[in-house]
């Protein structure tokens, strides 16, 4: 995985096992689930219309802000990076990864 993610990721999980005064993601770990999904959701909306928009340093900044909030949630529900890489990679090697048409949002 990435070096920069990974990187991020432990000091996400260094944040959660030892808390530090005035740390924005101790703030959540704080205030739990809930708390850390409703960010996650205004991420992405935001990363939508950045994109919608086509502000390209925005959707960046945006994605960045998404990705942290999601590796948050990752570590308040203990699941590795090691594992998405796993998922990610066993996809990268299918063929045919495309559901079929009946199966899919015709719509999107």
């Amino acid at each position: 995985m990435n070096d920069v993610l990974k990187g991020l990721y432990e000091v996400v999980l260094e944040r959660r096992d030892h808390p530090q005064e005035g740390s924005y993601t101790c703030y959540l770990f704080e205030k739990g689930l809930d708390k850390i999904l409703k960010k996650c959701g205004e991420e992405c909306s935001e990363v939508i219309i950045a994109a919608k928009n086509r502000k390209n340093e925005d959707t960046a900044e945006e994605i960045c802000d998404l990705l942290y909030h999601l590796l948050v949630m990752m570590a308040q529900q203990d699941i590795p990076l090691e594992q998405i890489e796993s998922i990610l990679e066993t996809r990268r090697q299918k063929i045919g990864n495309l559901k079929t048409f009946h199966e899919s949002d015709h719509n999107s």
